[in-house]
């Protein structure tokens, strides 16, 4: 089982940035596929970013194409996100999670394993 924390969210004035990371605890952390999603009030959990095993083919949602970054480090067993030009509509809980679908799974059906989540905030 796979078991994934994350950290780095906060309060961040709008085009500001801040950087995601989510540590796994798996036995075999370069066997899964990452992703990021996020949740924000009243709204469904939306795909923002997957990221292949290998880290060599990347995916993301229209909205933060050009503004985030999705990125792994398997030796470290962790996975990163970083925001940049944050937009207050970015501000939503962001949950880390993994998959053995492959990197271009979106809907978060495909994810059998999740993290916490962490707060994202993004003021005008």
């Amino acid at each position: 089982q796979v078991q994934l924390v994350e950290s780095g969210g906060g309060l961040v004035q709008a085009g500001g940035s801040l950087r995601l990371s989510c540590a796994a605890s798996a036995r075999t952390f370069n066997a899964y596929g990452m992703g990021w999603f996020r949740q924000a009030p009243g709204k469904e959990r939306e795909f923002v970013a997957t990221i292949s095993r290998s880290g060599s083919s990347t995916y993301y949602a229209d909205s933060v194409k050009g503004r985030f970054t999705i990125s792994r480090d398997n030796a470290k067993k962790t996975v990163y996100l970083q925001m940049n030009s944050l937009k207050p509509e970015d501000t939503a809980v962001y949950y880390c999670a993994a998959t053995t679908v492959g990197a271009g799974a979106s809907a978060a059906r495909w994810f059998g394993y999740w993290g916490q989540g962490t707060q994202v905030t993004v003021s005008s």
